[in-house]
């Protein structure tokens, strides 16, 4: 649907892994529509955390679990989402995190969220990069339908995490500058994104 009516093009889909886990960290979240956009990047089934409520509604459901979607419940504690997630990558699945946390809008990738960082370092599992194009523009927050204007998607080289000093945890400095790498990265991507779907920055 999106390579037809969006005109979806996809760059740089060879540096997603074949096998094993990994993160698959979107920049530029600014639509409803970047989750199943997203999904252009392989053929693999992607998985996605998801409200436990929309998991008890049945024909919802089977929908969200047959293209990757897993239950939390949206009381539960930080700490429980991410041991769900991490084991999701420690079986050898990719997961997708948008690593600014929710929607926004403008030219700019906004501060991360330490959580992709934090699981792909706990894990020890590359971090893909990924740049989103056009999507807002598409359907943007209050929109009532999708427009059939062009979208773009840039994959980058896959991160690799630091790894743990004497086989322990990965230090928070560390952490934070493999963040701030990733920052860096996913605005160049979203950058080149969003040119590729000919956004006026």
């Amino acid at each position: 649907f999106f390579r037809v009516w969006c005109r979806l093009q996809v760059r740089g889909s060879q540096h997603v892994p074949d096998n094993g886990g990994f993160v698959l960290a979107a920049g530029g979240h600014r639509s409803i529509l970047d989750t199943p956009v997203v999904a252009g990047t392989s053929r693999r089934v992607l998985r996605y955390m998801g409200a436990e409520k929309y998991f008890e509604i049945p024909g919802l459901s089977w929908f969200l679990r047959s293209v990757g979607g897993f239950p939390v419940q949206r009381d539960a504690t930080d700490r429980e989402a991410l041991r769900l997630s991490e084991d999701v990558l420690r079986a050898g699945e990719p997961l997708v995190i948008y690593p600014e946390g929710t929607r926004f809008s403008g030219p700019d990738v906004q501060p991360l969220e330490q959580g992709a960082a934090f699981l792909a370092c706990r894990a020890q599992v590359p971090i893909v990069p990924v740049g989103l194009g056009g999507t807002e523009r598409a359907w943007p927050r209050g929109g009532r339908f999708i427009r059939p204007t062009k979208v773009a998607l840039v994959v980058g080289a896959p991160l690799v995490p630091p790894v743990p000093e004497d086989g322990k945890r990965v230090k928070r400095s560390a952490m934070k500058a493999f963040n701030d790498q990733l920052h860096a990265r996913l605005q160049e991507l979203f950058d080149e994104a969003q040119q590729l779907a000919g956004v006026d920055s």
